[in-house]
């Protein structure tokens, strides 16, 4: 069952209500400047749209982990950051409130006419948000008449704007980007698109095992890179020298090999190191000597990997999840940045291509891959993984709850 979102209501359902709209606008902040604000502009289809249909808009989101109220963790930045991209689109301008709840909130909404947005403080200035607070919930219920999650990112969680106060709140209808979050993620779990591939890369298998208990076996190929790769070289005998290992989960790797190993690619040859500062890089095949770790694939498997992601024509589904090694060192970018461009070879090509995780996204663009050449970049790292893992999403739940 699809979820409702904003387009299958009249347009008059919105018409003068007060539209509270959960966003994650949980992006990079220094010395007052919005760093990458991919998340903020997923955000612009849901509020435009509420908008130009009378609404008055009522954005609520955290901003990291805070400990009570910090400045530090003002959203008044990002504020600024919204009303310049709502500004050079429409004549919408962003107004900002000091607070989430009380008085000052309900002062500023007081003055809001029809089409003006509000972004609330910082929700996590309370610690009641993330405990899922009664009286917290019943506070943000009262602001609003309609209630919008567009925060697939933040839906895993209980949290009060997330899940608590929805329940308290008649009308719950899925954004845009939550709705087109869902279909896609459901779509790779459920009924992937053949041949099927999913590369994985980054250091923690621990947070990956989930997901891939789900996808293995419907994928064609896994395409394992980043430290991953050692955990799974080391269950096969190979030697990985000082490489990350997560010896925690090694006996998961091994079972995985024994049942999938068919089609599970590992990387032959590496791009090795003494230490990350180490300018003498060295390429090694096979096992990997004491005192050096792997960075990054070496060029045979670069030349492999790119073959297989860029390769299929006309069909597919591909998901990419996490750096093929420590890509911020240019020395150790090359394996991440060719397969940046193998995905976007493949869309053209006319397969789905999905990428997940903030550290992917921000691979893909330090490869010089746009936005636009991949179908669809998802805005949640944990949160895609653990749909994908078919765990609980509550944020998600909610929404079709009292239908």
């Amino acid at each position: 069952m699809a979820l409702r979102t904003l387009s299958d209501f009249d347009d008059k359902k919105f018409d003068g209500k007060k539209v509270f709209v959960r966003v994650d606008f949980n992006v990079s902040v220094s010395k007052g400047t919005v760093g990458e604000d991919y998340r903020i502009r997923m955000t612009i289809p849901t509020i435009e749209y509420l908008t130009n249909r009378g609404a008055k808009v009522i954005l609520a989101s955290h901003l990291g982990r805070p400990d009570g109220r910090d400045n530090d963790y003002t959203l008044a930045p990002v504020a600024k950051r919204l009303s310049e991209v709502l500004d050079s689109r429409s004549s919408t301008k962003v107004r900002f409130a000091h607070d989430c709840i009380g008085q000052t909130v309900e002062n500023e909404i007081s003055k809001m006419n029809k089409g003006d947005v509000l972004l609330l403080e910082n929700l996590r200035f309370y610690k009641e948000e993330e405990v899922n607070d009664k009286g917290f919930c019943e506070k943000l219920a009262e602001l609003a008449d309609i209630y919008v999650n567009d925060a697939f990112s933040t839906s895993h969680r209980k949290h009060a704007s997330t899940y608590g106060m929805a329940k308290l709140v008649d009308t719950r209808i899925a954004g845009f980007n939550m709705r087109k979050e869902v279909e896609y993620l459901s779509m790779m779990r459920d009924n992937p698109i053949k041949p099927f591939k999913v590369v994985v890369g980054g250091v923690k298998i621990k947070d990956k095992i989930g997901a891939l208990e789900h996808l293995l076996p419907k994928a064609d190929k896994i395409i394992i890179g980043g430290a991953a790769a050692y955990t799974f070289l080391k269950a096969k005998g190979f030697k990985t020298g000082k490489s990350l290992i997560d010896n925690e989960h090694l006996s998961w790797v091994s079972k995985a090999l024994s049942t999938y190993g068919d089609k599970i690619m590992l990387p032959t040859d590496h791009v090795a190191a003494m230490s990350p500062a180490d300018t003498s890089i060295t390429m090694v095949k096979g096992d990997i000597p004491d005192g050096m770790a792997g960075f990054d694939i070496g060029n045979e498997t670069i030349e492999q990997y790119s073959a297989e992601v860029g390769g299929t024509k006309g069909a597919g589904m591909t998901f990419w999840n996490g750096p093929m090694g420590m890509f911020e060192v240019r020395a150790f970018a090359n394996g991440t940045i060719n397969i940046a461009k193998s995905m976007a070879l493949a869309y053209w090509r006319g397969v789905k291509t999905l990428i997940g995780g903030g550290d992917t996204l921000e691979a893909m663009k330090k490869s010089g891959v746009a936005e636009n050449e991949v179908s669809h970049v998802s805005t949640g790292g944990g949160a895609t993984l653990r749909y994908l893992a078919g765990d609980e999403m509550p944020g998600v739940a909610v929404l079709y709850e009292g239908w």
